[in-house]
């Protein structure tokens, strides 16, 4: 079930999987991207050029040998059978938080997220999520497909409920989404203005994070598969991510880093720079 082709230095300290609090996971999955593919290869991306950074953080005085990280490599799936993918994904989800871990999951697409949601949500049933990303993912069906990286977050919102999803930095979607959301969660349109606000409303209930860094600007991530030009800057989302320190963080995911359209390596570095901050925020 586990591929393990790369360490990285989400791994430096050798944790065993009892020992960690962490763990890191791929979802190579990319399955229902409707224009162009290649985030199935974003988590071995992230793991190979992750030896180009320093395990330092200087913006938060700690390094990643301080958090008991356990990286297991990506998840093996039978490529073209999208509901049983989306199954391993959550069985795998469901073993780690049976086992009081903290999943961070990389993917792939968006989809990748559905089974990660609910999985926490079974074991959280007051779960909030907070939701990064330049698209709304709040349609009902996408090419009448229920089950697609556009619709994501409505099919979280289906066992959610109202005033659960938390969406920041969104500035691209059909009409009729955004005329949804007004009524159904909460979205901060174009940055993360009300994050700390939100925050501070949220307080202790149990959290998922996901971040589609596609919120970034392309002119600082281009390596996506639905670039989208207006994004919030680097410094912004780490400040974003840092608001996030007072959370009970319980699960999170980053998802649509698609390297090969990035030949320079700079969307890659963005992606493992996120993932470290991240990692000593929730960790």
């Amino acid at each position: 079930m586990i591929n393990k082709n790369f360490k990285s230095i989400f791994q430096t300290t050798d944790f065993s999987y009892k020992a960690a609090d962490v763990v890191i996971f791929g979802a190579p999955f990319d399955g229902t991207t409707s224009f162009k593919p290649g985030t199935r290869f974003g988590p071995n991306a992230i793991r190979y050029d992750s030896y180009a950074i320093e395990y330092y953080s200087p913006y938060l005085d700690r390094e990643l040998s301080e958090v008991k990280i356990y990286d297991s490599g990506d998840i093996d799936i039978p490529l073209g059978n999208t509901k049983k993918i989306l199954d391993l994904f959550g069985k795998y989800q469901r073993k780690l938080l049976a086992d009081n871990k903290l999943p961070v999951c990389l993917g792939g697409e968006h989809l990748i997220s559905l089974p990660l949601i609910h999985e926490t949500f079974r074991k959280y049933p007051d779960l909030v999520v907070i939701h990064f990303d330049a698209h709304t993912d709040l349609r009902d069906e996408f090419f009448q497909e229920k089950l697609s990286h556009a619709t994501v977050l409505r099919r979280a919102h289906d066992f959610l409920g109202d005033g659960r999803i938390y969406q920041y930095g969104i500035r691209s979607g059909d009409k009729s989404e955004f005329k949804w959301a007004e009524s159904h969660v909460k979205m901060n349109k174009f940055n993360c203005d009300s994050l700390q606000k939100d925050v501070e409303e949220i307080g202790n209930r149990p959290v998922y994070i996901t971040i589609d860094l596609d919120i970034l600007d392309p002119s600082v991530f281009k390596g996506t598969g639905t670039p989208e030009p207006g994004g919030i800057t680097f410094k912004e989302l780490l400040n974003a991510i840092y608001t996030l320190k007072p959370l009970n963080v319980v699960a999170a995911d980053m998802v649509e880093l698609a390297p090969n359209y990035d030949t320079s390596g700079v969307s890659t570095a963005v992606a493992i720079k996120t993932l470290r901050e991240l990692i000593l925020t929730i960790g």
